[in-house]
């Protein structure tokens, strides 16, 4: 019998310390998604994106690497959370603009802090927010890329119609939100490639394969394509099993295959 609970202690620990390890990864996933319509004068396009850091601090393991690589940073939501200073939320910040220019949309917990003052940060900073709204680049040969975002879906404040407005209709357009299920709304016709979403956390822990949300992946829908991210932080408790944190690397081009 005692053997049986020293046995039974020693696991639970192990998996403590792996769940934990699970947590605090810092893992950069590289992508390729190639359309035949992207913008040929363009290039290609390469987006960090992260979403979800919550309490986590940027470390430098996911900075570094990047740098120079991505053309633009994505943050797709909860960069925040209650109970975590704006201090850490500026340390954070400022790691991720050493990237390039930086991109924001709202997510469900950044509401839970005085998000007048975030927005006044995000401001001061020079991190553009896209709620509601979209951002064009253009080539030297006048071709277009749109780089969408809405609100958050959970208060109902998303408005894809506006963001439509918002960006070039012949641009070749992507859209962030941190609710996946906002593809929900897209029609074939708004023309939107991919879709960049959290919220989820892929689940953030399965127990015996399961959990309430499915583990982050690259969906291909009928309406569009869309990248579903574990998340680099966590909610509730520092743990994670069968999720680990991530991020992603993301390289858009030309040519005629979408990863799997």
């Amino acid at each position: 019998m005692v053997i049986t609970l020293v046995f039974l202690f020693i696991l639970g620990g192990c998996l403590l310390i792996y769940m934990l390890r699970e947590a605090f990864l810092n893992n950069i996933i590289e992508h390729e998604f190639s359309f035949p319509d992207f913008p040929k004068s363009l290039g290609s396009i390469s987006i960090f994106f992260i979403s979800d850091i919550h309490r986590r601090t940027i470390s430098d393991k996911v900075i570094n690497p990047v740098m120079g690589k991505a053309d633009i940073v994505v943050i797709g939501g909860d960069l925040t959370e209650k109970g975590v200073s704006f201090e850490k939320v500026k340390a954070n910040l400022r790691k991720l603009k050493q990237i390039g220019p930086v991109y924001f949309v709202w997510g469900n917990n950044d509401y839970e802090v005085d998000y007048h003052k975030l927005d006044t940060i995000l401001l001061e900073l020079g991190i553009k927010v896209l709620a509601n709204t979209a951002v064009t680049f253009e080539s030297v040969k006048g071709e277009k890329f749109c780089l969408l975002g809405v609100d958050d879906l959970n208060q109902e404040r998303d408005r894809l119609d506006l963001a439509l407005l918002d960006a070039e209709e012949s641009g070749f357009k992507i859209l962030a939100s941190h609710y996946p299920n906002i593809t929900d709304k897209i029609l074939p016709e708004h023309k939107i490639r991919l879709v960049l979403s959290g919220h989820t956390h892929g689940g953030q822990i399965h127990i015996l394969g399961y959990s309430p949300h499915e583990r982050g992946k690259i969906k291909k829908l009928d309406n569009t394509v869309q990248l579903i991210s574990n998340g680099y932080g966590t909610t509730s408790i520092p743990l994670r099993l069968g999720a680990p944190a991530e991020c992603h690397l993301i390289t858009l081009n030309g040519n005629s295959v979408i990863e799997g």
